[in-house]
């Protein structure tokens, strides 16, 4: 099953044109890994799914419903977790109330912190009282993960997680994709510089030059210097 389909999807910036016809599918249960150089598109895309910008042409689709007009807060509800570049959590709010800002669309009786984001990052539990912003780097995106899986989410949007993070925090964060994919209950769209990273967690890669898809498939039918010559300078 689909947990998103982007289908053709064109989006401007004024005049500008960002995205050329760009589709693209994350199957739930499964790792879609987006590459590219830097200013290929990519954040744009990611925004696009989000909500944050409006397609010209082309459909968004999560879990078969048409999205595409929906705003960032209605999407939310529907199932989309974004973990955006630079995290952005609350400085000033302690660990558990980072947390529970991923409460917001959900019922009431579901409002609680899910056991297993303290048995895939450990240290946020000893942490719960601490203010975001006396988090280091890496434990700061860890929460920032965290709080996307506290929203129970279909869908869950990761761009480029292992950013500035230490390696220890780095393969924390590749065992935590792994056990999200073998759960298989929601989607992972996960955009990375690194290419080894992304290459082991990927079923699927959509590689993204000028605004337009250049490389598409799963990732064993891919070969590797394929994908290579559009993420080198």
């Amino acid at each position: 099953m689909s947990a998103l389909a982007v289908s053709n999807v064109d989006v401007f910036y004024g005049a500008a044109q960002a995205l050329r016809g760009v589709s693209l599918t994350v199957e739930t249960g499964k790792v879609c890994c987006l590459l590219g150089r830097n200013g290929v598109g990519k954040t744009t895309l990611l925004r696009t799914i989000v909500g944050q910008l409006k397609p010209r042409r082309g459909e968004v689709r999560l879990a078969g419903d048409d999205i595409t007009t929906l705003r960032s807060f209605e999407r939310a509800r529907r199932g989309i977790a974004y973990v955006p570049q630079g995290r952005e959590i609350f400085p000033l709010l302690t660990v558990r109330e980072n947390l529970e800002t991923g409460y917001a669309h959900l019922p009431r009786a579901e409002r609680n912190l899910p056991a297993e984001i303290f048995e895939l990052f450990p240290v946020l539990a000893s942490m719960l009282g601490r203010r975001g912003g006396d988090l280091s780097g890496g434990q700061q995106q860890q929460l920032a993960i965290a709080r996307a899986l506290v929203m129970r989410p279909k869908l869950i949007v990761l761009d480029e997680p292992t950013e500035g993070i230490q390696p220890s925090i780095i393969k924390d964060i590749g065992r935590t994709i792994r056990y999200l994919r073998e759960r298989g209950q929601m989607g992972i769209l996960l955009v990375e510089q690194y290419f080894d990273f992304a290459h082991e967690l990927a079923d699927t890669i959509v590689v993204l030059n000028r605004g337009e898809v250049v490389v598409s498939g799963r990732a064993v039918d891919i070969e590797a210097g394929a994908i290579r010559r559009h993420l080198t300078i």
